[in-house]
């Protein structure tokens, strides 16, 4: 769990509650699971709880690469180029460990939590050229923020089903 950052209020505060309500989900659906369970796929998805553990960290901090400096900062380091490394974005390698995937995903998440006190909501940034982003479209930090909640709680839920399968083992419920 990331350190709650108390001198923040009002909307920053919110955001950053959110946002960690949903990343404990995650990281709880995954608690005490072992690196060949992390990796193993339990639906016809390609998805697995390791997996989604490495793409959401690599997600929130690549959109928090934008907030401060647009889309050419969201492409460097990291970033997918192709369709190959977009795929491996959603699995654990060789020598990847769920342990070490998830001090990732701390680290990410102190990173946001930080750059949450510091940078203007308001600040915008044209999105990058892609099929879904409309044309000449900015989104604000805000947007950004409330973007990254909605991804980790998509893929907290997916996370869920993929545990469920695994071990009968639920986040809620």
């Amino acid at each position: 769990m990331v350190t709650p950052r108390p001198e923040l209020t009002g909307e920053r505060a919110d955001l950053l509650a959110s946002l960690d309500k949903h990343r404990g989900f995650l990281r709880y659906t995954v608690r005490g699971l072992t690196d060949d369970q992390a990796q193993q796929r339990t639906t016809v998805s390609e998805l697995t709880l390791g997996g989604l553990v490495k793409h959401v960290a690599g997600v929130e901090e690549r959109w928090m690469r934008f907030a401060i400096g647009g889309a050419e900062a969201m492409r460097s380091e990291g970033a997918p180029t192709d369709a190959e490394a977009w795929a491996e974005q959603f699995r654990m390698l060789p020598g990847e460990t769920l342990d070490v995937l998830l001090e990732r995903y701390r680290a990410v998440a102190e990173h946001t939590d930080g750059l949450v006190a510091t940078l203007d909501l308001d600040a915008a940034h044209p999105l990058p050229s892609a099929p879904w982003f409309e044309p000449g479209a900015a989104w604000s930090v805000r947007r950004v923020l409330l973007h990254i909640v909605a991804e980790t709680a998509q893929h907290a839920g997916h996370a869920d089903i993929l545990r469920e399968a695994l071990d009968g083992q639920r986040t809620m419920g």
